[in-house]
């Protein structure tokens, strides 16, 4: 009976010395979150040799594929003009995919209350509402690979029609006009009204909403564009071509066509461009979309898509959120999300990177 004790604590004793040799594995620590690198110092030496070489103030409005023109920039845009102040004239780099038309005049308009005569920098591509705000500029200074864009509007509504991935699509007037004259062009006796059709795919207030997007696109061209040009024939002449002459949005009005429209365009001098374009790959740098995968369906995203500057001071929008992947919904859902406006300036050779509030 003894001995049959003593085998079975023996036994127990290896178990228990077997469990404590198991080393249980430690939690792996989430990936480090990267984020877009700050280049100020960097552009603030390229803006100040383009002020020099231009002799007058540089204003740069930066977007980067996923940035857009909107109604916050022209708080931090007032902010930059404000801390030059008044002056004859003043070279505002584009480079923007497009945005909020309102906003674009909003931005003109501004710019006209601190500087008598606005030159517009285009060493790249200035689409739509960024077009718009080329406008409003006297001059526009273009390159061999600049182009401007149409201005006909397309708006992603409430009752937009949903894509594959579950999100809300954009509806331009022109798309809509181009089903109706095909069916008109390809009706029979016995084809129906065209409308009863699209209205199962398009909900007819987008229609609507589309329909005055369209009037407003047109009024926005001819009151930027009144800023400083007297002659209101040459005003209805570039807004009506710009919001219906192209069959495509993101056709690129090259420097010949623009000119051709009545736009007062002007060769960009290659040492301008090589800055410009210098610039312009530092703000790529700055521009680049970082993200974390952390599993699955757990990730992070920081990127910087709207950048604004001059001398003294840096203004960017910074996306930077968690995202999880919905699987039943088949989407990522933004989370935890701490996206904002920055300001960076410099003092006492340190760098400050703060946040600019605008709700």
């Amino acid at each position: 009976m003894a001995s049959a004790k003593r085998s079975k604590g023996t036994k127990g004793a290896k178990q228990a010395r077997a469990a404590r040799a198991v080393r249980v594995a430690p939690t792996p620590e989430p990936p480090a979150q990267s984020g877009p690198p700050i280049k100020f110092r960097e552009t603030q030496a390229i803006v100040d040799k383009l002020a020099a070489r231009l002799r007058a103030p540089v204003i740069t409005y930066w977007n980067n594929p996923r940035g857009a023109v909107c109604h916050n920039d022209v708080i931090a845009l007032y902010a930059i003009a404000e801390a030059i102040g008044p002056a004859d004239e003043v070279y505002v780099l584009i480079k923007s995919d497009g945005g909020n038309g309102q906003a674009a005049l909003r931005i003109v308009n501004m710019l006209r209350q601190y500087f008598g005569k606005i030159h517009a920098l285009v060493p790249l591509e200035c689409c739509s509402a960024a077009t718009m705000i080329a406008l409003g500029a006297n001059s526009i200074h273009m390159g061999p690979m600049s182009f401007l864009t149409a201005v006909d509007t397309s708006l992603t509504h409430d009752l937009s029609p949903i894509d594959r991935d579950n999100d809300r699509v954009s509806v331009s007037l022109d798309e809509l006009k181009r089903v109706i004259r095909l069916w008109q062009n390809e009706k029979d006796s016995t084809a129906s009204n065209p409308y009863k059709s699209l209205f199962e795919y398009v909900h007819p207030l987008v229609i609507g909403a589309v329909d005055r997007a369209d009037s407003l696109s047109t009024m926005l061209c001819r009151e930027i564009l009144s800023y400083h040009v007297k002659d209101e024939s040459v005003v209805h002449r570039i807004a009506d071509a710009l919001n219906s002459r192209y069959p495509s949005h993101s056709y690129p009005i090259l420097k010949r066509e623009a000119r051709q429209l009545g736009l007062k365009v002007v060769d960009m001098e290659h040492d301008v461009l090589s800055l410009l374009l210098e610039l312009h790959h530092a703000y790529s740098e700055m521009g680049q979309k970082c993200t974390t995968d952390q599993d699955e369906v757990h990730s992070h995203t920081n990127e910087i898509v709207n950048i604004m500057e001059s001398m003294g001071a840096q203004f960017f929008f910074e996306i930077d959120k968690d995202w999880f992947y919905r699987t039943e919904e088949r989407r990522w859902v933004a989370m935890n999300d701490t996206s904002g406006w920055r300001r960076v300036t410099e003092r006492s050779g340190r760098l400050l990177n703060e946040a600019f509030h605008i709700v």
